[in-house]
């Protein structure tokens, strides 16, 4: 057992209570956690930190309970409830005894903390990162609205990082400081009109606030998002892009842009589902909210004596606000030539971090018929003029991403060439450079992937194959790529080449 951190009074004498009930004991800045079998205690700490206020017993049952209700939302398994610790008349401590009460703690089941992302990013596989995107899209399409929030929470955030960063002039380099200060402010005030009208559109809601890999765990194969800020309503009610901001800043940090990628484009398309078309058009902002989250982490990091680290964020947040020019690829060619494993292997080096959005027809066709992404649809659902809406919400959407400074990548058959030239033509029109390739592979190579797959939102069956090939018009002149054995080889020799 872990001794308990030098508390005075009372807090002293209830976190030494808990100490002899616990294994093993943590302390955070704004409380003590205490894990003993399957379950775990965690009480506020008795401090005003500015930016939270835990200063009195009613402050504390406050904080708990928004705590509990908060993350019930997203953890309901975890969160169970809100406990008192009492003082019995032979002057000792109890749960929910009948005497005095002089403190709550909330109690919740313990997990494995091994089982937290941030202690294993590598488990953030491309498949567990489509469902964290999608996961953390539909809890922000159920949370409330706050139409207070918004833009206001991130002008907050902006002032708050500066004044903090300022202070740490002994551990920061100051030059580098007052960059990131005055590029960010600059960034905040061109922004502020599409932010604003973000607000009123709806994207302000009541959202995790605190969205990093410390705060995610997998259990039994599904993401889990927890420990949500419940403390302060300027640190919660946030642009809905902002919440996930924090999560895609903190994989591109630790080198893994291929996840924040996927997270990305999978948080876009399920969002696509249940906000307005504006959602596409936000992406404009996000390299302002990477450097702001960035900025968090650097004053974090100083207060926590790794000074290193902090400056590593002060420049992660410049080079965020200097973010590369987009770009659109379009990858094309018969089912099962692996067409979206290229295209998410090629996303995270193409345009600003943490790299490009991929548009899947497949998925789009999903997203206008308003079913889920694996859902299959009927064969008469392909018989009307869905394929030539698919392709336009393809373009247009493209279109406005790349407008808002963000890297495309087109995942689609364009068997016709008429659609790939649409795609040449919509690279020109936006003036960015535009890459194509042409993936190809054995016929029974083909048939044998089409014919294994499951739960992908492809509905392609080996008679889409057989049908596609006698569609398919005219030679590709788009460069070719050999994809009969590793596509993600494949895509490294392409980007490599």
């Amino acid at each position: 057992m872990s001794a308990p951190s030098l508390v005075g009074g009372q807090e002293g004498e209830i976190t030494a209570w808990l100490a002899t009930q616990a294994e093993r004991s943590i302390d955070t800045a704004c409380a003590h956690v205490f894990l003993a079998g399957d379950v775990a205690w965690k009480l506020k700490r008795n401090v005003d930190l500015g930016y939270a206020d835990f200063s009195t017993v009613a402050r504390r049952r406050w904080a708990l309970d928004r705590e509990l209700e908060f993350n019930r939302e997203t953890a309901p398994d975890i969160y169970r409830r809100v406990r008192t610790i009492t003082r019995e008349a032979g002057g000792g401590l109890a749960w929910d005894g009948s005497g005095e009460v002089v403190d709550y703690a909330l109690e919740m089941r313990r997990f494995d903390d091994g089982a937290v992302l941030s202690a294993n990013p590598a488990a953030l596989t491309g498949e567990m990162a489509e469902a964290l995107g999608r996961t953390i899209a539909g809890f922000h399409a159920r949370a409330p609205l706050r139409p207070q929030g918004g833009w206001r929470a991130l002008e907050f955030t902006v002032g708050s990082n500066a004044h903090l960063l300022r202070d740490l002039k002994d551990r920061l380099d100051h030059r580098r400081v007052e960059l990131m200060v005055d590029l960010t402010a600059a960034e905040l005030a061109r922004q502020r009109p599409l932010l604003e009208a973000r607000r009123e559109a709806g994207f302000a809601r009541r959202c995790h606030g605190d969205l990093h890999l410390a705060n995610i765990l997998v259990e039994n194969g599904a993401p889990v998002l927890f420990d949500c800020i419940e403390f302060s309503d300027i640190l919660s009610d946030l642009d809905v892009q902002y919440d996930v901001a924090f999560l895609l800043m903190d994989l591109d940090f630790r080198g893994r842009r291929d996840a924040a990628a996927r997270v990305l484009s999978a948080w876009l398309d399920q969002a696509g589902r249940d906000f307005p078309a504006a959602i596409w058009e936000g992406l404009a902002a996000l390299p302002l909210m990477l450097a702001v989250r960035a900025g968090v982490r650097a004053h974090v990091s100083a207060h926590s004596g790794d000074a290193a680290l902090a400056r590593a964020y002060v420049e992660a947040a410049i080079a965020h606000l200097a973010p590369a020019a987009p770009v659109l690829a379009a990858v094309g060619g018969l089912s099962g030539t692996g067409k979206s494993s290229f295209a998410r292997a090629i996303a995270p080096g193409l345009g600003p971090s943490p790299g490009a959005v991929v548009l899947r027809t497949d998925e789009i066709r999903k997203r206008l018929m308003n079913v889920a992404p694996a859902q299959r649809l009927p064969d008469s659902a392909y018989a009307g003029d869905l394929y030539g809406r698919a392709y336009d919400a393809l373009i247009e959407t493209a279109r406005t991403l790349l407008t808002a400074g963000r890297g495309v990548v087109l995942d689609a058959t364009f068997i016709d060439p008429a659609l790939r030239a649409r795609a040449e033509r919509l690279a020109s029109d936006c003036g960015v450079p535009f890459k194509g390739v042409w993936l190809e592979a054995p016929l029974e190579t083909l048939k044998a992937r089409v014919a294994a797959r499951v739960g992908d939102a492809s509905d392609a069956t080996v008679e889409t194959l057989d049908d596609q090939l006698a569609r398919l018009s005219g030679e590709p002149a788009w460069p070719h790529v050999d994809a009969s054995g590793s596509v993600e080889a494949a895509a490294r020799a392409w980007v490599a080449g």
